[in-house]
């Protein structure tokens, strides 16, 4: 990616040097198992974070602190900062409205949240109470270790993927969500899928139109995003944790599914394409 000249978003909020804090609304081991299998049969594993409520404990020995202009750090606080002039273009010019860009988190280990307490073996995600992205970057290594989805496109990819579901936050999706799941609960799999497509199909719409504006995508990116995209599929996942698939269990979308939707956005770059709700096929 060319975003070494890119703006440097004020939207970081680092806690990497607090380390991994285990208090009130707190998780220990055993709810985060309970969590990895969750995600895997088909629960949302923010259900698990939000039951995981309890009495007060020990707190951690705090990590030592990082290096405050990491270069890690500073590189997603450029694509933060290209997320939010890319939305606020399209926020301004689709929808006549002003965009409320999201913090973003750096924790280690775990972090106090709105939605309760993060935990780094949950991967990044984005607690729609607080209104911010939460990221272990611990994650990009085992993105490139264990999932073989290694690259710094792959990297932004999921940072704009959790930035979408802010964009739904703020577009009243996640509400309208919430309401169909609350009325139909056995649907809740497959609504949990089109939500996690959409935020796909925003990825790539950030990615057309950031290119667009300021050039940031160079030989090689796209085929990292895809290549990511692939790798987080719900039915990639199964097989390589239980050795077969269950459809049924999907809450993020099979791989095929999330390669369309990514390709969708950047294809288009027209939000209007971004409809999983209203789609017939996904």
């Amino acid at each position: 990616m060319r975003i070494d000249d890119s703006r440097e978003s004020d939207n970081v909020e680092d806690r990497r040097s607090q380390g991994p804090r285990v208090g009130k609304g707190s998780i220990g081991l055993g709810t985060i198992v309970l969590a990895l299998v969750a995600m895997y049969f088909g629960v949302d594993p923010s259900v698990v974070l939000q039951m995981a409520q309890g009495p007060d404990s020990t707190q951690q020995e705090a990590a030592p602190p990082p290096p405050a202009d990491d270069a890690s750090s500073r590189f997603v606080a450029r694509v933060l900062g290209e997320t939010e002039d890319t939305w606020s273009a399209i926020f301004q010019q689709n929808l006549n409205r002003q965009y409320v860009a999201p913090k973003l988190v750096l924790f280690r280990g775990a972090t106090p949240t709105a939605c309760g307490t993060g935990q780094s073996a949950m991967g990044p995600f984005y607690c729609p109470a607080d209104r911010k992205v939460y990221l272990d970057m611990s994650f990009f290594d085992e993105m490139q270790r264990k999932l073989n989805a290694p690259g710094d496109f792959a990297q932004a990819y999921v940072i704009a993927h959790e930035v979408g579901h802010h964009v739904q936050n703020l577009l009243g999706i996640a509400d309208q969500v919430d309401q169909a799941r609350q009325r139909n609960p056995s649907q809740a799999n497959a609504l949990s899928v089109r939500t996690e497509l959409q935020a796909d199909c925003f990825a790539g719409l950030w990615a057309r139109r950031a290119d667009q504006a300021r050039h940031i995508l160079e030989s090689g990116d796209i085929e990292e995003g895809l290549n990511a995209a692939t790798a987080i599929g719900d039915d990639t996942l199964q097989r390589k944790s239980q050795g077969y698939v269950v459809p049924d269990a999907f809450t993020h979308g099979s791989s095929a599914q999330r390669v369309r939707w990514f390709k969708r956005g950047l294809d288009s770059g027209d939000l209007r394409q971004c409809d999983t709700f209203g789609a017939s096929q996904l």
